[in-house]
């Protein structure tokens, strides 16, 4: 058993992590999704969206309430979302080309993944699974940017 544990604390120490493990096209891969996601948004690009986007997907946010209260939740279903981009698109309200796109990989996995985005509509969570060979968003958790 302590054997065991002196090879954990010296893999410890060395830095290795399973984001480390996994090779540089599985976060690009990552990032595409997280990219055609957000876009798909931004740009009213369903196409987009339906490549990074699971159609299961589950998607919670957070949002100040209007009575000042703290925040009230939402869920945005698949049909919310292609709505939404529907909607851009056919109203041309697109989002200004320097809309924030800031992506962070937190975690890659050989068959799961996690990031965060920082969008204009505030921060999301997402988590990502490669589905033949693939990464695609199955789960997003969101809030509008942090009150001050």
């Amino acid at each position: 058993m302590s054997r065991w544990l002196m090879a954990v604390a010296l893999i410890g120490a060395a830095g290795w992590s399973p984001a480390a493990a996994q090779g540089q096209a599985d976060r690009d891969g990552v990032r595409r999704a997280v990219l055609d996601y957000v876009e798909g948004f931004y740009e009213g690009d369903s196409t987009k969206f339906l490549r990074g986007v699971r159609p299961e997907f589950f998607k919670y946010g957070f949002f100040p309430a209007r009575d000042g209260g703290g925040y009230k939740g939402e869920r945005m279903s698949w049909d919310d979302a292609l709505a939404y981009i529907r909607n851009v698109k056919e109203r041309k309200r697109f989002a200004p080309a320097d809309a924030p796109k800031g992506i962070d990989v937190y975690d890659v996995n050989d068959q799961t993944a996690s990031a965060k985005l920082t969008a204009f509509w505030g921060i999301d969570y997402l988590l990502l699974a490669k589905y033949d060979g693939r990464w695609m968003i199955s789960h997003v958790l969101w809030q509008t940017p942090p009150k001050k």
